[in-house]
C-alpha cells in the first residue's frame, strides 16, 4: 500500500492514524474537542510527539469531556503542568481549559460544535487532488477565516497553521495525494 509521502516511513502509530483516521470526517464533538486540544498541544513539536501521548492527554483531560475541563481550576492546572504524560507547557494547558469555555459556548449558540465548524466548508469535506506532499499547504484561506473566527470566540494556540491541520486531521480537507491509497478522486 503506497501511503502519503509523511506517512510512508514513519512510525506504526502515525501509519495507523494516517490510514484510520486522518482525512475521515468528524461530527462527533467530543472528537472535536480532542483533535482542537491536540493540533494545539503540537505548536511547535512534531506530531508524532503527540500521537505518542494521546492516551495521556485522555486521561489527563477526563477524555475530553468538554464539560468537565471548562471547571478547571489552578490546583487542577498546576496538577496538569507536572504530568509527563502529556506536553507540560502551562499556556498550553491553561489554553485547553479556555478552549473548553469557547468550545461550550459555541455548542450552546449553535446546538452543537459540529454545526458551526462545517459551515467553513459548507459542510462538505474539500477534497484536493494533490501530486505531491510538496504541493500540500499549510494554511488557506478558509483556515484564515476559522482561525480569526475562534480568535474572536476566545480560543488560544488556533492560528491558521492548527486550522488547517486540524481541518485535514477531520476530514473537512482530504489532502491526501494521488498516489495515496486513501486518495478519493
Amino acid at each position: 500500500m503506497q501511503r502519503c509521502e509523511w506517512a510512508e516511513h514513519a512510525s506504526e502509530i502515525e501509519q495507523r492514524y494516517h490510514d484510520n483516521e486522518w482525512g475521515i470526517p468528524v461530527h462527533d464533538d467530543r472528537v472535536w474537542f480532542e483533535f482542537i486540544t491536540l493540533e494545539g498541544a503540537q505548536a511547535g513539536l512534531s506530531w508524532s510527539t503527540i500521537l505518542n501521548k494521546r492516551i495521556g492527554y485522555q486521561q489527563a483531560f477526563d477524555h475530553f469531556d468538554v464539560e468537565k475541563v471548562a471547571q478547571y481550576n489552578a490546583e487542577k492546572i498546576a496538577t496538569l503542568i507536572k504530568n509527563p504524560a502529556i506536553v507540560r507547557n502551562k499556556l498550553k494547558v491553561k489554553a485547553t481549559v479556555t478552549n473548553a469555555q469557547s468550545f461550550i459556548t459555541i455548542q450552546q449558540a449553535f446546538g452543537r460544535f459540529d454545526h458551526y465548524i462545517w459551515q467553513f466548508v459548507d459542510n462538505k469535506p474539500l477534497v484536493n487532488h494533490w501530486e505531491l506532499s510538496t504541493d500540500v499547504p499549510t494554511h488557506s484561506s478558509i483556515s484564515d477565516a476559522l482561525s480569526k473566527d475562534l480568535k474572536q470566540r476566545g480560543f488560544k494556540f488556533i492560528g491558521t497553521t492548527i486550522c488547517y491541520a486540524l481541518m485535514q486531521a477531520t476530514g473537512m480537507v482530504d489532502d491526501h495525494t494521488k498516489d495515496c491509497f486513501c486518495y478519493q478522486n
